[in-house]
């Protein structure tokens, strides 16, 4: 799947990485904790999550993750949206909660990585 797919399908706002929406995402998942992030991430996923720190950021571009989703409409601070611009790392923005943005891209093929994220 696509990354502007993944932007239709949760009817998500793009903060960051708006030239990169072309990019394939391998799977997803959703996590608030980021030391369950970098234990269980696959390069090229991505992490939907209800957390809008820079560790969130920092943690992504460390684990290879294509795409961050921040859920339930929570809008990051400019520093890490700055942050992301500087990573080239796309940042989107939906309005569903962690669950029902997690199941609608199930729903449309997206797959976790090994089931435990």
């Amino acid at each position: 799947m696509k990354i502007f797919e993944i932007r239709d399908i949760l009817k998500a706002e793009v903060l960051a990485g708006d030239s990169n929406l072309d990019r394939v995402v391998v799977g997803g998942g959703g996590a608030d904790l980021m030391e369950d992030v970098l234990a269980a991430v696959a390069k090229g996923s991505a992490l939907l999550t209800g957390l809008t720190t820079e560790q969130v950021i920092r943690t992504a571009r460390i684990a290879g993750v294509a795409a961050v989703v921040f859920v339930r409409g929570k809008r990051p601070d400019a520093r890490v949206i700055e942050m992301a611009k500087s990573f080239d790392l796309p940042v989107l923005l939906t309005r569903y909660s962690l669950f029902v943005a997690c199941g609608r891209l199930y729903m449309n093929g997206l797959r976790g990585l090994d089931g435990s994220w």
